[in-house]
């Protein structure tokens, strides 16, 4: 399973809820071979994060245009300006994330040698951890084998839960970026506006 993350800044805060319903309206939908969307906006800075699932790098390829055409529905000051479009594995698809308010994004950088190794310890050390955190719902992890990022998306049942797990979170990533030979390159933080689809997810 392959994620196509779209990355958006510079949008107008007082749009967001009508940006939430159309793209809640016309969303993985109208872009064929799409599996799931997780939809993540922050409304204080304007942006925000559109994850598209996909079962292959060649489907998201073809769903480009598709995924242009479905810019053309909204205006420039409502879906703001896209600033990057990456292409990621996903190695780790845990939970229930159409029950998630609200997320945590860590990117970890380091080796593209060492992914195996961090994706492995991952799994089996910091995710069972994780799972024990009130409030969790789940976690999504996506690896860039070419440049050696890995991105951590860990679910929350609500913005108060995301919260009060800030000290236990800080911990595993450090923890994970340690075993991994990697640094923390940022840490953001987002509602859960849009999960679509999600239930046949799969890493």
């Amino acid at each position: 399973m392959y994620a196509r993350v779209a990355s958006f800044e510079g949008r107008d805060a007082s749009l967001t809820d009508e940006l939430i319903q159309r793209v809640r309206d016309q969303g993985p939908t109208s872009v064929p071979d799409a599996k799931g969307f997780l939809g993540l906006f922050d409304r204080e800075r304007g942006t925000s994060l559109g994850i598209t699932f996909f079962d292959s790098e060649e489907a998201i390829r073809n769903s480009e245009q598709a995924f242009e055409d479905m810019a053309e529905h909204f205006p420039a000051e409502m879906r703001g300006r896209r600033t990057s479009v990456d292409v990621y594995e996903v190695t780790i698809f845990d939970g229930d994330a159409e029950r998630a308010k609200a997320a945590r994004v860590s990117t970890l950088e380091g080796s593209p040698e060492s992914i195996d190794d961090s994706v492995s310890s991952a799994q089996s050390e910091t995710l069972p951890q994780l799972r024990e955190v009130e409030g969790n719902v789940g976690a999504i992890g996506l690896a860039d084998r070419r440049s050696g990022r890995l991105t951590v998306i860990t679910l929350w049942e609500s913005a108060d839960a995301l919260r009060r797990s800030e000290q236990q979170a800080d911990q595993l990533r450090e923890q994970a970026a340690e075993s991994g030979g990697q640094r923390i390159a940022g840490v953001e933080r987002y509602e859960v506006a849009l999960a679509q689809q999600l239930s046949g997810v799969r890493a």
